[in-house]
């Protein structure tokens, strides 16, 4: 499972939707996450856009490591459908986001 919480990764989906992925404002948030965070933040897009299987997870994890050699924030930014994978990575991985949601909806 991942080692990011729920919030922070439905944060990075709400910020790529309203500003775009490309904006500062998403990247500088994502370059405030730890290199742990960071990581399952690229393991969690890559199950959603089927790069991996959520029963892969370990082994997403372990490649987001090991091919981490540009910052996060410079990859994530280059990919357009960032929210939609992330939003369907915590799908496939059976973490129910309702709450983190209404969070960000409510402020």
């Amino acid at each position: 499972m991942p080692e990011i919480s729920t919030n922070k990764v439905v944060r990075v989906i709400f910020l790529a939707r309203e500003y775009g992925p490309e904006s500062g404002h998403l990247r500088d948030y994502i370059s405030g996450l730890n290199e742990d965070e960071a990581a399952n933040l690229v393991a969690i897009m890559w199950v959603g856009r089927d790069s991996f299987d959520a029963d892969d997870w370990d082994e997403a994890l372990a490649t987001a490591r090991a091919e981490a050699t540009a910052p996060t924030e410079d990859y994530l930014s280059g990919i357009p459908e960032l929210s939609d994978y992330l939003e369907s990575g915590l799908e496939a991985l059976g973490i129910d986001v309702t709450d983190a949601e209404d969070h960000f909806r409510d402020r």
